[in-house]
């Protein structure tokens, strides 16, 4: 790449094969940046890429695993060789712990009779697999002039919102697996974005609503695209725009 070629933006979105994940993929494709398509079966991941590529998109599948760090540093290895370089990182890929039971209809999540080893599962992806693609990516973020993370979370991680006995959350089920772990994200989004604001990179935090996706069975009223608004928004902000923020598509949510 020359000084006078324009610089190329490229967006790594996880778990990007389908719902939210793939929706960002398409908005992200659809401005012109290059898209990764993060995806745990390289089946899927291609499929998705492929049907991209045939809307008039950039895209690429990249094996990514987030709970298996040979995947993430291979990938980090080939961006480092195609590219050069990252402008967004979407952490999207995330799981229930509870199959093709939403969330919130969950029994096997509530606290008094949880199964530590479920916990830990979702930990695993939800919090942990998060931690290990920032910092594999990272080098490569440090190399875009206006780099932006955005990690998925859910109005479910707000402690204000699911604390109140009268709010619109009082109906769901007590959860320690998944509704902790946005928790968790939500904090982990501000510590980033506290260490990294002086390098001007943008982190925030996007709760995309309830959405029609595998994981609450297609119970969600939003589709996928809805819900990919507010994502896309944060990972598209100008030099101006907020960090260490927790977003849904109406504005800032309560912690």
């Amino acid at each position: 790449m020359n000084e006078h070629t324009s610089h190329q933006k490229v967006a790594m979105i996880t778990g990007a094969n389908k719902g939210i994940g793939r929706a960002t993929a398409e908005q992200l494709a659809a401005l012109g940046m290059t898209v990764l398509i993060g995806a745990r079966n390289p089946r899927h991941g291609e499929e998705a890429a492929a049907a991209l590529r045939a809307a008039g998109g950039d895209a690429h599948a990249v094996i990514l695993d987030v709970t298996d760090p040979a995947t993430i540093q291979k990938t980090a290895g080939w961006v480092e060789e195609r590219f050069g370089h990252l402008d967004v990182l979407v952490n999207n890929a995330g799981i229930t712990g509870s199959g093709q039971v939403s969330p919130e209809d969950a029994r096997d999540q509530i606290p008094s009779s949880v199964d530590l080893d479920m916990v830990r599962a979702v930990f695993e992806t939800n919090v942990f697999g998060v931690i290990a693609v920032i910092n594999a990516m990272l080098p490569l973020l440090r190399r875009s002039p206006a780099a932006r993370i955005v990690n998925v979370t859910s109005h479910a991680g707000s402690l204000a919102l699911t604390s109140d006995p009268d709010g619109p959350f009082a109906t769901l089920l007590p959860s320690a697996a998944y509704t902790p772990s946005k928790a968790t994200l939500n904090a982990l989004t501000v510590q980033y974005a506290n260490e990294l604001r002086k390098d001007g990179i943008l982190i925030n935090a996007a709760a995309p609503g309830f959405v029609n996706t595998e994981s609450n069975n297609h119970t969600g009223h939003l589709t996928p695209a809805q819900g990919a608004a507010v994502v896309v928004r944060l990972a598209t902000l100008g030099a101006d725009g907020p960090t260490a923020g927790f977003f849904s598509a109406d504005g800032p949510l309560p912690w």
